[in-house]
């Protein structure tokens, strides 16, 4: 019998409605897995119960040690990770970094509380483990079961708030495990400030300057269209690089690659010019994980290419 360990830290799929209508995780992991049957043997690891929302660098890192450390049992097969759906693109793209294992790590979540009478979370929890114990997605890494689709971490962003298919790849995925860099090595990401600053008509430089004057050891732009801003901003970025203070410039846009090709001088060739880094595929909320993860590595040597080889995801071929 297939062998998985099932780390929960809350989200709507461990959550029920008081009263009032509002949900909060209070669902067990026991419970939760006693309503599913699989077929499988399973070992529930409570790490915590929180709103995805709320959680931080520490909580990230909790989880991540929490994977790493069920999978030193080798009679294991997997490791399914309930998670909230708000955050679950930061959090399994952080385990994904840093998985040196050929065993699957399988994150998933739920848009219905556990108590909706149309709730989606066994039948996510059930994918979840079913995609863990699948000899064929051996070596693919870590993935987000959601809706009926397995996506890679990487690359994949909730998209819609309230559809049961909530998220979405960079790339289709398909029938073989993905290639996948290499690990990097640990680090904590807890003690390293990385902060999302967005650009819109009229920004100025108040919000990157203030996250400087906070102690920001990087910082990501949410830029406009395929990765541009105005001349304000720019200067901005390129006082915060002079000083030794990455940038990586995404878009906010949904679908595409990012491109510095606009001048103008607040377009991404002008961004640039500043000492700014393209993030070409990972949008805001991972490319924060990649640059926080890249500067807590005291040993790292070249950053702006880590980066950009990371930021990078290539297709692969279908594995849902």
């Amino acid at each position: 019998m297939p062998k998985v360990a099932v780390v929960t830290t809350g989200g709507t799929i461990a959550s029920r409605r008081d009263g009032q209508g509002v949900s909060r995780p209070v669902v067990a992991g026991s419970d939760l897995l006693g309503s599913a049957r699989t077929g499988t043997e399973i070992r529930v690891v409570d790490v915590m119960s929180k709103d995805s929302s709320s959680m931080t660098f520490a909580d990230l890192d909790r989880v991540r040690d929490a994977v790493t450390s069920e999978l030193h049992d080798p009679a294991l097969d997997a490791v399914v990770v309930l998670h909230g759906t708000d955050t679950m693109e930061e959090t399994a793209f952080l385990v994904d970094l840093h998985h040196a294992d050929p065993r699957p790590v399988v994150f998933t979540g739920a848009q219905r509380t556990f108590d909706h009478p149309e709730s989606d979370a066994l039948t996510n929890l059930s994918d979840a483990i079913a995609a863990g114990t699948d000899p064929a997605l051996r070596g693919a890494g870590v993935l987000i079961a959601f809706g009926g689709a397995l996506h890679r971490a990487s690359g994949t962003r909730k998209t819609d708030t309230t559809c049961l298919d909530a998220f979405r790849s960079v790339h289709p995925t398909g029938d073989l495990p993905p290639q996948r860099p290499d690990p990097l090595p640990w680090h904590p990401i807890s003690g390293t400030r990385v902060d999302i600053v967005a650009a819109y008509p009229g920004a100025d430089r108040v919000q990157i300057d203030a996250c400087l004057a906070a102690g920001a050891r990087g910082l990501v732009l949410d830029g406009l269209g395929s990765g541009n801003a105005n001349p304000a901003i720019v200067e901005a970025v390129r006082d915060s690089t002079a000083a030794g203070i990455p940038v990586v410039v995404t878009t906010r846009v949904p679908h595409g690659p990012t491109s510095a090709t606009y001048g103008g001088g607040g377009g991404g060739h002008d961004l640039v010019s500043a000492g700014a880094l393209f993030s070409t595929d990972l949008r805001a909320g991972q490319a924060r994980i990649l640059l926080a993860a890249l500067l807590a590595d005291p040993d790292l040597t070249d950053l702006d290419k880590e980066f950009d080889r990371r930021s990078r995801i290539d297709p692969a071929p279908r594995i849902s």
